[in-house]
């Protein structure tokens, strides 16, 4: 048998405080085994430490401290012996280094398994797939580097499947009972059976008192999870122990494996159908990132090749164009006037990235993200077929109550499906609820946009700072801050850090806020619950995130005003509403994007990698040094971290934050798809890292899909096309430059020359003895004019331009983005065929199962003497009459 191959644990200490000085402690500690083919469930027992004093305080403590103890005592007995009358198998182990824990190991025998397996329909192997597999490969010697071993990749052959049947054990493809099912199915059907089973006697009828989460929170036990199959470093010394997860860590969970692929198969048969599909979703969305970056790269390196070739970029820095434009004051009091060409740098930069190819590569990403999903749908059927999940219900699930439901329910009525009283809530309660969760998220909703004021509000002050530097300088010497920084840039820099910050703060204090009002609202299945706090999660997370760059991308410099007229933040305040630089604000918004990705990415990095190890590491601090002889595998397990059910849901979560930043904001930063791969990289080796070797093992659980996750993906990328052709045509200087080259160049000749002068308004006087003119970025009569500081008629031409290329990307984005969902099925016909072919043998295979077991009854009533023809002749196939006339 192969040592400690599953099992569930749990442990806690509880402590009751009764002064300051005086507490009465009450030692808590669970511990569990499993065998190789048994599950085991790891049970903390409570020790009591009671000291006997006279002291009136401390007698009390006693008191409550024994009655507590009773009660915990009285309902893990009446557990135990349920979960016996269930079938389950129970062996207390006791041996643990500190001597105050105890491991309760859980077997399930052959008949509970084969029993459990037949409710929940779980799919069997009933004859090896005759479909030969035509995936072959173009030139497919070049992927070998890729490859693992194919022991690896497909730990079983491939069979055809059909849900387990109790009563029709020959109909299967049973060899071995010990190994028929594998380790994440027995620890499936153990975990159903512990969320069933009751701990009240039989002659009370209390439905609530029932399952482990109860039991769990509580604080009858404190944890409960299955057991690694051995140590990740080493294999099992038992040699029919099959050691998963050692292969799992050699060949998958180590950084220096990047480069190859992932043994999917093999996670799925380890941790269950639902962790399979998040690491089958990371890797597909790291492959096609690859495509994405390739592209993106291409595009930044255009960018760098027409460096020089820029004519307008040219004028700023020329001495005697740039040189000789002297700039309105960007603030009130403290700036003073400065040059344009102190702008060079940064609009040698913006080249980089606002240049012809950022058009094009916004229309890219629209497609991409079409035909990622659409592929995404293909690979996710397919990977239903090869997992049995094609007509895989989660109807059970939606039907299982939380235990916290039934707890915070006192009303009850008639289930039409059950045909059982269930708790239910009323209408009443359920909105006053939702109105307090609803009123919860607007708040913190609006404190993220307090946080994004406040940020501006420092972007003003510190630019002013800045900008007072050069107050008194002569206009042929305006410095800035050193030679390369300018207080645009400064201030940008230094606002985004401030504001990653605060985006950091506000999502750690909202997490548990979200988790509070979802558990407020008492979801009644654990579907609900997690849909419930996916919306608000990624609600929240969406404004937290995106807020700040929608801010530069769509506001920044867009209500600025005019010299003696400027717009004021708040009206009130003597901060002016920002400008952008002349050469716009996509410099601005690619320095937000990238502060705010990359700090994401790389403290999500050190948070999931580090912190788990740290935490590990000071827990076995003390075991460490003891053999494993006493340090025994149960208790290194607990000793490891626990997987929570959020675990999943946050590594959701990080990567859709991620593909909101590259799909969004793309246009304004082209190498965001090469750092999300690079992070991707690292992500699926890290998770597979953690998730192997400092963590508990979790709970098998199947899924089919991605969940609530599929269709927020497809809001983002529907929602990208609308704000990549907003700045492409707002943020960008793309569209005002064509105006410029195709309407209003000088000559006869296509030509960008003039543009810098062009794009700036005419002179506005000022009452000063150095300095009588200054230009500022507008499009605006001057003044003296008859329309003095309206807009020109040049504006409402690029308006009308900018309006014209969003209708238009937006549709042929739209257009094409229909056309290949249309075009690209979302099963492949291979799959198609195969699930036909199972089901077509699963009903013949049926059919002459049955037909060979009737020919055999009424081959031995034949030779009892018994008339069985007209009995049968109504019922019985075609063939098997005619053999029983004959």
């Amino acid at each position: 048998m192969c040592e400690t191959t599953y099992g569930l644990q749990l442990t806690e200490v509880f402590g009751v405080p009764v002064e300051k000085k005086l507490r009465c402690l009450q030692n808590l500690c669970v511990t569990g085994t499993q065998s190789s083919v048994l599950l085991q469930v790891m049970v903390a027992q409570y020790m009591r430490l009671l000291m006997e004093v006279s002291h009136p305080v401390m007698f009390q403590c006693s008191t409550l401290i024994q009655s507590h103890y009773v009660i915990i005592q009285e309902r893990r007995k009446l557990y135990e012996a349920n979960m016996q009358k269930a079938g389950l198998e129970l062996e207390l182990e006791d041996k643990s280094v500190n001597g105050k824990t105890f491991f309760l190991k859980i077997h399930a025998p052959w008949e509970v398994l084969a029993t459990y397996a037949d409710v929940l329909k779980i799919k069997v192997p009933f004859k090896v797939n005759d479909i030969p597999e035509n995936r072959e490969i173009p030139v497919g010697w070049l992927f070998t580097p890729l490859r693992l071993p194919d022991h690896v990749m497909h730990p079983d052959p491939d069979y055809f499947t059909s849900s387990f049947d109790s009563n029709k054990h020959d109909f299967f493809l049973i060899e071995d009972k010990e190994t028929f099912f594998p380790n994440s199915t027995r620890n499936r059907i153990v975990y159903y059976i512990l969320s069933r089973c009751p701990y009240n006697k039989e002659d009370r009828l209390n439905k609530d008192k029932r399952g482990i989460k109860r039991l769990l929170n509580n604080g009858t036990y404190t944890s409960a999870f299955p057991l690694h199959d051995c140590r990740y470093w080493v294999k099992s010394r038992d040699p029919n122990c099959e050691s998963e997860r050692y292969s799992l860590y050699r060949y998958w969970a180590r950084f220096f494996r990047f480069y190859k692929e992932q043994p999917l198969n093999l996670v799925r048969k380890y941790y269950g159908e639902k962790i399979g599909i998040y690491f089958a979703w990371l890797g597909f969305y790291t492959e096609m990132l690859f495509y994405a970056a390739v592209v993106g790269l291409i595009c930044f390196i255009y960018g760098v090749a027409t460096y020089d070739n820029t004519v307008w970029t040219k004028e700023i820095c020329d001495k005697d164009i740039g040189g000789e434009i002297v700039m309105c004051p960007l603030c009130d009091k403290k700036c003073g006037f400065w040059k344009l060409n102190s702008t060079c740098n940064s609009t040698w930069q913006s080249h980089l990235f606002d240049n012809t190819a950022t058009v094009f590569f916004a229309i890219f990403m629209g497609i991409w993200v079409t035909l990622f999903l659409e592929f995404w749908k293909r690979r996710q059927a397919r990977l239903g077929y090869e997992w049995d999940l094609v007509d895989f219900e989660e109807e059970q699930q939606r039907l299982q109550l939380r235990p916290e439901y039934e707890t915070k329910c006192t009303s009850r009525r008639l289930n039409r499906v059950t045909q059982e009283m269930e708790p239910y809530f009323p209408v009443t309660s359920k909105c006053a609820r939702l109105c307090l969760s609803g009123a919860t998220v607007l708040f913190w909703i609006s404190l993220i946009i307090a946080s994004i004021i406040g940020v501006i509000a420092y972007r003003l002050a510190v630019f002013a700072a800045l900008a007072s530097v050069m107050k008194d300088s002569p206009t042929n010497k305006l410095e800035l801050v050193g030679s390369l920084i300018t207080p645009q840039l400064a201030t940008s820099v230094t606002a985004s850090c401030i504001n990653f910050v605060i985006i950091m703060l506000l999502n750690f204090l909202y997490e548990r806020v979200a988790i509070w009002i979802t558990d407020m609202e008492v979801p009644k299945t654990h579907v609900e619950y997690e849909n419930k706090l996916t919306v608000k999660m990624f609600l929240f997370q969406f404004v937290n995130y995106y807020s700040s760059c929608f801010y530069v991308a769509f506001f920044k410099g867009k209500f600025v005003g005019y010299p003696g007229k400027y717009t004021y933040m708040f009206h009130i305040s003597n901060l002016r509403n920002e400008e952008c630089d002349p050469g716009g604000c996509l410099i601005e918004l690619t320095t937000q994007l990238v502060i705010v990705m990359t700090g994401k990415q790389v403290w999500g990095n050190i948070q999931e990698a580090l912190l788990p190890w740290l935490k590990n590491w000071w827990s076995s601090r003390n075991a460490r040094s003891h053999p494993e002889s006493l340090y025994s595998r149960w208790e290194q397990d607990y000793d490891l971290q626990n997987f929570s059910q959020f675990g999943l849901f946050y590594e959701y979560l990080e990567m859709v934050i991620q593909f909101g930043f590259i799909t969004l904001f793309v246009a304004s930063f082209p190498l965001a798809p090469l750092l999300a791969l690079m992070n991707n990289i690292l992500e699926v080796r890290v998770d597979a890292w953690k998730l192997t070797t400092q963590f508990r093992r979790p709970v098998a659980a199947k899924a089919h899909s991605i969940g609530a996750w599929d269709e927020i993906l497809n809001l983002i990328a529907v929602f990208s096309v609308v704000t990549n052709a907003f700045i492409v045509a707002f943020t960008s200087d793309m569209i005002p430059r064509l105006v410029y080259f195709y309407a209003y160049h000088p000559g006869t000749e296509l030509t960008m020359q003039g543009y810098v002068n062009n794009s700036l308004s005419n002179p506005a006087w000022f009452n000063s003895s150095v300095i009588t003119t200054c230009r500022y970025r507008d499009y605006r009569y001057p003044p003296g004019h008859e329309h003095e500081y309206s807009h020109t008629m040049q504006f409402w031409h690029i308006l009308a331009a900018k309006m014209a290329f969003i209708i238009i990307m937006e549709h042929v984005v739209f257009v094409v983005k229909f056309f290949v969902a249309w075009l690209i099925p979302d099963v492949p016909s291979d799959v198609q065929a195969r699930v036909k072919r199972e089901r077509y043998l699963v009903q013949e295979y049926l059919h002459n199962y049955e037909v060979d077991k009737l020919k055999k009854q009424l081959n031995q009533k034949g030779e009892e003497g018994q008339c069985i023809c007209p009995e049968i002749a109504a019922t019985v196939k075609h063939e098997v009459l005619s053999e029983c006339l004959t």
